[in-house]
């Protein structure tokens, strides 16, 4: 008699599982609460599904902030090339963007979920709409999958891939985490991670809006007095404080809220050092000698930002140029050098690009994805404590994850 799968959640991860299961000849039962799969999945990238990274194992290995050893076995048996070979043997071409972003040439995501949901029913998976309530276990070891209503799915393998708290208007509500610890699972504490920051400044809302290309980021923990981010690129200010891929980076770094805790300093200008930067400052001022400082800073920074920088430079806005004192153009460097912004917190989980924290990976076999407590338990994708900064690390890991548990799920012991 073959065996039967139940995958629990027909995310990235899910629809990656159900359908490796499946496609070993398996009977797989898809179930998912939402009318339709991939919800979530619709959402990523700004709608155009950022899928994964264009990168080798080891630049991998970098971006991923918790647990990486633990995810090695699973991303060298389904790499980033095997991810775009995937989606491109399904009809969807795939393009590389900067940083190595890949993402469907059509800029649709739903071009990914469908290419996913056919895999899954293409390969025999039965999608099902259903809410899993409980995993059933006879002797420590699955025996089904319990819904809400009372009915039950028996089964002889079950994975667990119902995403963690981020988007919970997705479905993302933390069922997974629930039916783990049922099953005498740790849970690490979720927490919001690659999420915006809140700030004490409040002429981050005069900047509202405003996107720096390129600028450098360094965040110091007050409390441990040391650096625990450093990195570079896209930033935006927002009404209460940060945002972009390099504060979603940083804030992956953030062990807590606790308001004060951390300090951010943004380097508006991380092409030039100090002295070169003070040069350029200077050439600008003989160019504009009889300006008032406040109308001879257009080309070193954007519009809204000069007046922000002059009010905190202490440096009256109506002085000429050629009148600047040392001291107050060393003021004035220092700032563009090292803009600072206190953290007030971290906005909460329901904005997070993805959930920190999740089902303890000691209690998780790295090869197969199956729990180390209950035999035929297996987990994918966000539910596990393993995540990774923006860039489409996060959904290579879920069908890295995805492709071994639903492979070792179909074969069993």
């Amino acid at each position: 008699m073959s065996r039967t799968v139940c995958v629990i959640g027909a995310g990235p991860a899910g629809l990656m599982a159900a359908g490796t299961a499946a496609r070993s000849g398996c009977r797989t039962v898809l179930l998912e609460k939402n009318a339709a799969p991939g919800r979530k999945l619709l959402l990523t990238g700004n709608g155009r599904c950022n899928v994964t990274n264009n990168c080798g194992l080891q630049t991998f290995m970098e971006n991923v902030v918790r647990n990486r050893r633990f995810l090695y076995s699973a991303l060298s048996a389904f790499p980033p090339q095997n991810v775009m070979d995937f989606f491109e043997g399904r009809g969807v071409p795939l393009k590389t963007e900067q940083g190595g972003r890949v993402f469907p040439v059509s800029d649709r995501a739903a071009d990914i979920r469908d290419a996913l949901r056919a895999f899954a029913l293409e390969s025999g998976a039965e999608l099902r709409r259903g809410q899993a309530q409980e995993i059933l276990a006879e002797n420590g070891a699955v025996s089904g999958v319990g819904l809400k209503g009372g009915e039950a799915i028996r089964c002889d393998a079950a994975v667990l891939a119902t995403g963690g708290l981020s988007y919970p208007k997705t479905g993302s509500t933390g069922d997974g985490y629930r039916m783990a610890a049922a099953l005498s699972h740790t849970v690490i504490d979720t927490r919001p991670s690659l999420v915006p920051l809140l700030a004490d400044e409040a002429w981050c809302a005069e900047l509202s809006g405003l996107t720096l290309k390129d600028c450098a980021v360094k965040v110091t923990d007050t409390r441990a007095g040391k650096t625990v981010f450093k990195g570079s690129g896209e930033l935006l200010f927002t009404r209460t404080g940060l945002s972009g891929p390099v504060i979603f980076s940083a804030s992956a770094h953030m062990e807590d809220d606790a308001p004060g805790r951390y300090r951010v300093a943004i380097d508006l200008k991380p092409a030039l050092d100090a002295d070169a930067l003070d040069r350029c400052i200077l050439r600008g001022f003989a160019a504009a000698k009889n300006r008032d400082l406040k109308n001879s800073l257009n080309a070193l920074l954007p519009k809204s930002l000069i007046p922000v920088i002059i009010r905190l430079s202490g440096i009256n806005p109506d002085i000429k140029t050629n009148a600047v004192t040392r001291a107050e153009r060393a003021a004035l460097c220092g700032l563009l050098k090292a803009l600072p912004v206190t953290v007030r917190g971290l906005c909460p989980i329901e904005e997070a690009v993805v959930t920190r924290g999740g089902v303890c990976v000691r209690e998780v076999n790295p090869g197969t994805m199956e729990s180390k407590l209950c035999r035929g338990l297996y987990f994918a994708g966000e539910i596990l404590d393993a995540d990774a900064y923006t860039g489409g690390f996060n959904l290579q890991i879920a069908f890295s994850t995805g492709y071994i548990a639903g492979a070792a799920a179909a074969k069993g012991a």
